[in-house]
């Protein structure tokens, strides 16, 4: 933490991981994690010790190298899998088994590929909202389509899609269930530079609209920095864990050209790099 101590912005920035939060009203609390598995050569432990507040509303970017169990620790908050220690709430509830309240976005987009992009969301809003009348149901179908423009591609199957159209039908379904908080896994790391940067703007518009709370896993620190309030640095596994989490402090609405004209961009650009690839690329807690 010797940067930290040397440079007052960061040190307004960073919030200390010696402490739980004590965040008065969290939507989202992960406490005291580990997720150990069994191996031919003994326990394998993958995550040790995550403690995490997201609260409602806001937008939150974990980072980390592969293999550090971003999407183990994701996979626990959508109730996939379950930690070994530890507890993942939400809205005060045990997090046991998937529900509604969460919906996860992938990047491989998850559609079922013998179904149109206005099938694909359909079936979600169904299997939530069985029994809502079916023009509701229909209507929330044709209003998330349109949200994500692509209303005149509503019958188009996968195979006729482009990879952004195709995540844009996987974000328009997730947020049809009207999720209390939407999980995504690396959602553009399949796309060009040009479409991840025009869904990145959409993403941003989205959360503002729906006030949606988002826990997202990203490779990109431009990414992580242009939409997050909160970014969520992890340690190398094995035995990783949170390092750092940094307050991102550019104001909302944002713009991308504004933000990356402001000295601190750099500056906490150059920070997250540092520790990625010097002060915690190979530490792990024993």
């Amino acid at each position: 933490m010797t940067a930290l101590n040397q440079n007052p912005l960061l040190n307004q920035l960073l919030e200390s991981q010696t402490s739980k939060s004590q965040t008065s009203n969290p939507l989202l609390v992960i406490e005291d994690v580990s997720k150990i598995y069994s191996t031919p050569d003994g326990p394998y432990t993958v995550l040790d010790g995550v403690n995490l507040t997201v609260n409602e509303g806001e937008f939150v970017c974990l980072i980390g190298h592969s293999g550090c169990g971003k999407s183990t620790l994701l996979n626990m908050v959508a109730g996939f899998s379950r930690p070994t220690y530890g507890e993942v709430t939400l809205q005060g509830k045990r997090i046991t088994e998937p529900g509604p309240d969460r919906m996860m976005v992938f990047q491989n987009y998850a559609l079922l590929p013998w179904l149109t992009a206005y099938e694909n969301v359909y079936l979600g809003v169904d299997s939530v909202y069985p029994n809502k009348p079916e023009s509701q149901k229909k209507k929330i179908v044709r209003e998330h389509l349109d949200m994500v423009g692509l209303t005149e591609a509503a019958d188009k199957k996968p195979s006729q899609l482009s990879g952004g159209m195709k995540q844009r039908v996987a974000i328009a379904r997730a947020l049809s269930i009207r999720p209390e908080i939407l999980i995504l896994d690396e959602p553009f790391g399949a796309l060009d530079a040009i479409t991840k940067e025009e869904l990145q703007e959409e993403l941003l518009t989205i959360w503002r609209e729906h006030k949606v709370t988002v826990l997202m896993i990203t490779h990109d620190i431009d990414e992580a920095l242009f939409l997050a309030d909160k970014l969520v640095m992890m340690t190398n596994g094995p035995a990783a864990h949170i390092g750092e989490v940094m307050n991102i402090p550019f104001n909302r609405p944002r713009k991308r050209a504004r933000i990356m004209e402001d000295p601190r961009y750099y500056e906490l650009r150059n920070y997250a790099l540092d520790f990625l690839y010097r002060r915690f690329a190979h530490t792990a807690v024993n």
